[in-house]
C-alpha cells in the first residue's frame, strides 16, 4: 500500500517513487495554522515527516462543520488521496451550536473524507479538538465550561471515527499544556505555536506507525 510505504520511510525506507503520495488536510484555523509560519502548520510538518508531497489544505479560520462542507464543494478536490486528515468543531462549540447538530455534520464530513481516501478508512486520521479554554484569550471566560464542551464534542468525533474504522489521534491533552507553557501558544494568545504543532505531528506519526506494524 502506498501510504504504508510512505510511513515506513521514517524507519526502513521505500522506493523513491513512493515519495509523491497525496495528502488532503481538512479543517479550520488549526489546520491552516493561524498565526504561525506556513512551514509550522501541522499538515506541512506531517507531510515533511512522512516524505509526502505538499498537502492540499482546505481550511480557514472560523469555519464550522457546515462551512467546511460547503468549502469542500467549492474546492472540488479529486481523490483518491493517500492520507486525509480532519480536524473540525471548535467553532461549533465557540458559537454555542448543539452537540446533536455537530454529530450529524461531523459524520457527514467523515464520510466525505473516507471517500477522498478511496474508501480506505485507515488512511483517514481524525484529530481531536484542542482546548482553547486554557489559552490567554480565554482569561475572562468560563474555562471549565469550555473544557467540558470540548470534551463533549471530542467524545462525539471519537465515537463516530472509531465506528467508521478510521484512525483517531487525541491531541487535546497536549493542547492543555499551553496553560503552563507559553511557548506552546502562538503570539495571538489563542492558537497553537509551531512547537505545539510539532508535538501534534509526532503523535500522528506515532499513531500511523504503531497501527501499521
Amino acid at each position: 500500500m502506498r501510504f504504508f510505504c510512505a510511513v515506513m520511510l521514517l524507519t526502513f525506507g521505500c522506493a523513491s517513487s513512493e515519495t509523491h503520495t497525496r495528502y488532503l488536510a481538512l479543517g479550520d484555523s488549526y489546520t491552516i495554522g493561524e498565526s504561525v509560519a506556513e512551514s509550522d502548520r501541522y499538515p506541512v510538518q506531517l507531510a515533511h515527516a512522512l516524505k509526502m508531497s505538499d498537502p492540499l489544505i482546505i481550511a480557514k479560520t472560523g469555519w464550522t462543520t457546515d462551512e467546511l462542507n460547503a468549502a469542500i464543494d467549492k474546492a472540488d478536490p479529486h481523490g483518491p488521496y493517500d492520507l486525509v486528515t480532519l480536524l473540525i468543531g471548535v467553532n461549533n462549540q465557540y458559537r454555542g451550536r448543539g452537540a446533536d447538530e455537530y454529530r450529524t455534520q461531523f459524520t457527514a464530513l467523515l464520510q466525505r473524507a473516507i471517500g477522498f481516501a478511496g474508501g480506505k478508512t485507515r488512511n483517514v486520521v481524525v484529530i481531536s479538538i484542542p482546548d482553547w479554554g486554557v489559552t490567554p484569550f480565554a482569561k475572562d471566560r468560563d474555562r471549565a465550561k469550555i473544557g467540558r464542551e470540548i470534551d463533549q464534542f471530542n467524545a462525539i468525533n471519537r465515537e463516530e471515527t472509531l465506528r467508521a474504522g478510521a484512525r483517531y489521534v487525541d491531541i487535546t491533552p497536549e493542547s492543555r499544556k499551553g496553560a503552563t507553557d507559553a511557548t506552546l501558544v502562538a503570539g495571538d494568545g489563542l492558537h497553537p505555536s509551531g512547537k505545539m504543532y510539532s508535538e501534534w505531528t509526532q503523535l500522528i506519526v506515532y499513531n500511523l506507525r504503531a497501527n501499521d506494524r
